[in-house]
């Protein structure tokens, strides 16, 4: 009975530690639009935390859609960017919580990005202005990917005054 034993622990053991490594090998190799997606966000909030409106105007469309739960809707490229150099420049800056980053594929389009970001002040993170959630929609045009659509919801409220 012992040998028994002994063999059905040794196998789910086998069982365990094959399935960790196939985990292992798959965390080992990312996705590439994932990566990329990462990438583009990345580039996009660098623009956006130093105010370099060129490089964010280059990433959007000009028919962009920016849903807000504090501001509405602003629809336009030229809206945005005003928005962003009014509100934004040297007043918040944002930072993407790692751990909270989706990528999901749009067949026919590109691709639509899930994630949790922080704002704060500049040169000050711990002083945080809140959280919110977001949903990007990138649309890949001829190898060149743009943001088209963007939900921006529950930000915390009572933390933007400080």
């Amino acid at each position: 009975m012992n040998l028994k034993r002994s063999l059905h622990l040794f196998l789910l053991v086998v069982l365990v530690l094959s399935s960790m490594t196939a985990d292992a090998q798959s965390v080992a190799q990312p996705d590439p639009l994932f990566m990329t997606i990462q990438s583009l966000d990345t580039k996009l909030f660098d623009a956006y935390n130093h105010c370099d409106l060129t490089t964010l105007g280059a990433m959007v469309s000009d028919d962009l859609e920016f849903y807000h739960d504090q501001t509405g809707l602003s629809v336009g490229k030229g809206a945005f960017l005003a928005a962003i150099k009014q509100n934004i420049c040297g007043k918040v800056e944002r930072t993407l919580l790692p751990d909270t980053l989706e990528v999901y594929p749009l067949k026919g389009y590109g691709a639509v990005e899930i994630g949790v970001h922080r704002f704060h002040h500049p040169g000050r993170p711990e002083d945080g202005v809140g959280d919110a959630k977001f949903v990007t929609l990138w649309q890949n045009k001829d190898g060149a990917w743009k943001v088209t659509r963007v939900i921006s919801y529950n930000h915390n409220q009572g933390l933007l005054a400080k």
